[in-house]
């Protein structure tokens, strides 16, 4: 990781940030979270004094409040090597480009590499300034927004906070170096309370999986495995393990013992290559699937129709 300048600022601001927020917070956004689901904002155990659910051992694995306290900042960030980020000096029409293609509201921006970050572009900024039809000179500087930034070990109910009290809805991990370690939005943080949270971009859950390209296919976690088997002409299930696995992801789990990373590539005894596209700490959630050999698909369900 760089140790510039720049680096050191953000390494020193991700410091500040867990010295600054380690008094009581005013009461805001997650001061209600904490009254609609709990009642209180600081009792984390019950009446008769027992340990609550949501801080019971293992319970990481589903939302709660108590996630709040328990994990970190780094067990939800998105991986450096997946951040999507565009260099200052990016035209307008290629940001344009990327924003269409990955359907993101904001994106970081670096200058030179991504462990000089200089701040966000906001879609609905570029569209103001440089959407319908408006004429001018194209100023990515100008559209700037601030980051936030956070060390992998601060409790992610004290981010949640901070980014409530900023109004900014994504930070950047900076390791002690100052270096890029990932990022983590808003998003992410309250769905490890309640849950996913759908919106117009995610993958229709209708579509369990579609064909990217020949003996290529992007699939659901959930999809059910005869399905997929039928689909693709081959069986996934070897061993005698697999005969109580129903879903593409419990193949996925099984082989692994844990939840793989998202860009983390399984093997399958048949040649099959399982890429995780989309995960949590607590589940798989889409899956590249790569048939070995190139072996068309489609061929492969019309012989298995026939």
């Amino acid at each position: 990781m760089g140790s510039s300048s720049d680096g050191s600022s953000a390494a020193q601001s991700a410091q500040s940030m867990t010295q600054e927020d380690a008094e009581p917070p005013q009461r805001g956004f997650l001061g209600r979270l904490f009254g609609a689901f709990s009642g209180s904002d600081s009792n984390a155990k019950d009446s008769g004094g027992t340990q609550s659910a949501a801080d019971s051992p293992g319970s990481a694995s589903v939302p709660g409040l108590g996630n709040l306290r328990r994990m970190r900042v780094d067990d939800v960030a998105v991986p450096k090597a997946e951040v999507i980020a565009v260099p200052l000096d990016i035209g307008r029409d290629e940001l344009v480009a990327v924003f269409r293609e990955h359907g993101f509201s904001r994106i970081p921006v670096y200058k030179g590499t991504m462990d000089h970050p200089q701040g966000l572009v906001l879609l609905k900024d570029l569209a103001l300034q440089h959407g319908f039809g408006a004429t001018g000179r194209f100023s990515l500087r100008k559209l700037l927004r601030p980051l936030l930034y956070a060390p992998p070990s601060m409790p992610i109910g004290v981010l949640l906070q901070k980014m409530q009290r900023e109004r900014v809805h994504m930070a950047l991990v900076i390791d002690e170096y100052g270096g890029v370690d990932g990022l983590v939005t808003i998003e992410d943080l309250i769905e490890t309370v309640i849950g996913e949270i759908e919106d117009e971009h995610d993958e229709d859950e209708g579509a369990l999986w579609k064909e990217e390209k020949p003996g290529v296919f992007l699939a659901q976690s959930t999809v059910p495995l005869d399905e997929f088997e039928r689909a693709i002409g081959m069986s996934l299930r070897i061993g005698e393990d697999d005969e109580e696995i129903d879903t593409l992801g419990g193949i996925v789990f099984l082989r692994t013992g844990r939840v793989p990373s998202r860009g983390e590539i399984v093997t399958h005894e048949s040649g099959v290559e399982f890429e995780v596209v989309d995960a949590d700490p607590r589940r798989i959630k889409r899956l590249r699937v790569r048939l070995p050999g190139g072996t068309d698909p489609v061929a492969q369900q019309d012989d298995v129709a026939s």
